[in-house]
């Protein structure tokens, strides 16, 4: 799996890094046939908003999330794409 992590007005640290990586990481127990990752984390004023696309094998994952805190941006972002790998599972399952 290939991961790419880009940042707009907002230097990338390593602990952002690693912190990004380990929960983007888990999202491939939902599905083997994740090819990348691309995530991008960004600062608007006041929000934190972190984004992220999953290209797997037949369709792209896109979630965005923002929150005050940017850890907690990038939380949320893990759940909605947990969702939405599970939903995706799912339904490539029914077929």
């Amino acid at each position: 799996m290939q991961f790419t992590l880009s940042g707009h007005r907002l230097n990338i640290t390593n602990a952002i890094k690693s912190h990004i990586t380990n929960k983007l990481g888990k999202l491939e127990r939902h599905c083997d046939h994740i090819s990348s990752i691309n995530a991008i984390v960004s600062v608007d004023k006041l929000m934190q908003k972190a984004e992220a696309t999953i290209h797997v094998k037949g369709a792209d994952i896109f979630a965005a999330a923002e929150h005050e805190d940017l850890y907690a941006a990038i939380d949320i972002l893990e759940e909605k794409l947990d969702r939405q790998l599970i939903k995706y599972k799912e339904k490539n399952r029914g077929r």
